[in-house]
């Protein structure tokens, strides 16, 4: 539920009655993981999806049917272990299954879906009636820095932001750091890189960081400073050339061959584009191909029955005891 809160906290303030329908378990298979919700108002107005589509007709009408009689509701949508269907709905295309629980949005969830609207870290605890609570976890969104504001910047930027990052765009020009220029980012900084790193708060493993800056009396003291982060990835546009002479200065910078091996540069996977929202495509891919330590194959190369994992990081939420 909380990853539909920009939609869910403009309803709650305005007192429209909103059901939803989150999975609670998945058997084999399923398009989405557990986690995942699909909100509906009483005059069937539909927000998110719990599958591609396979059972969300009847996801709606067990929504409906929550709000109409005020209980909670708990379903199986999807095959049984004998692959014969399930009266109560639709088939999966996967041939999966997925448990599911319906239940009232209130005002007492108002706190966690702020959180998560703002995408801060947000944890909401239902009590449903089941053996154990619902507990919904989003982290916030992971970030990517990016280093200088040029058009392969602004692609960059776009795409992130479409990918989940929460992104920063700096660049000690003042004159390209601007909103027009980068409307989806996070944060807007002019500063030089380097500096900028030094005082970045709290980098971690979810963080990533391309340098763009194109100029090497920018990029060196840049990725010196960001290998010597404990960020997940870092990352240097440039041509062969550019990168073996930059990998020089480096290390006549001081940086450590052990360190220069951390650095993704050229960066991007070969996708063959060549415009810049071709390259941001290639450089979104690379990062989260590092990030899930994925050897980044085409699908179909790809050996076992699960095509697109279902990870605990997209989703929003995990189920515990609480």
């Amino acid at each position: 539920m909380l990853e539909l809160a920009p939609d869910l906290v403009p309803l709650l303030d305005a007192g429209v009655p909103v059901a939803a329908v989150t999975v609670t378990a998945v058997v084999r298979s399923a398009p989405r993981g557990v986690g995942a919700t699909l909100a509906v108002t009483r005059d069937a107005r539909v927000i998110g999806s719990i599958s591609g589509g396979c059972v969300e007709n009847d996801a709606v009408m067990l929504g409906l049917d929550v709000l109409r009689t005020g209980t909670i509701r708990r379903a199986r949508f999807g095959f049984g272990a004998d692959d014969a269907i399930t009266p109560i709905a639709a088939g999966l295309a996967c041939g999966g299954a997925v448990d599911v629980v319906a239940y009232r949005v209130e005002d007492a969830h108002r706190p966690a879906l702020e959180a998560a609207r703002d995408r801060r870290d947000a944890t909401l605890r239902l009590d449903l009636g089941g053996d154990e609570p619902l507990v919904l976890h989003r982290p916030a969104p992971p970030r990517l820095i990016i280093l200088g504001a040029g058009e392969h910047a602004a692609a960059l930027c776009r795409l992130g932001a479409a990918a989940g990052f929460a992104v920063t765009v700096c660049d000690d020009w003042a004159l390209l750091v601007t909103r027009d220029r980068f409307p989806d980012a996070a944060e807007l900084v002019v500063g030089a890189p380097h500096e900028v790193l030094d005082t970045l708060p709290s980098p971690d493993a979810r963080t990533a960081v391309c340098v763009l800056t194109h100029d090497e009396r920018l990029d060196v003291p840049a990725i010196r400073s960001a290998l010597r982060l404990p960020v997940g990835f870092v990352g240097a546009m440039g041509a062969r050339a550019t990168v073996s002479r930059r990998a020089a200065l480096l290390r006549a910078a001081g940086v450590t061959d052990a360190e220069l091996s951390r650095l993704h540069s050229p960066l991007g996977l070969d996708l063959g584009g060549r415009s810049p929202e071709e390259t941001a495509l290639s450089v979104i891919a690379e990062i989260v191909a590092s990030r899930n330590a994925a050897d980044a194959r085409p699908l179909r190369e790809a050996a076992g029955p699960r095509l697109h994992a279902i990870a605990s990081g997209g989703d929003s939420c995990a189920v515990r005891s609480a």
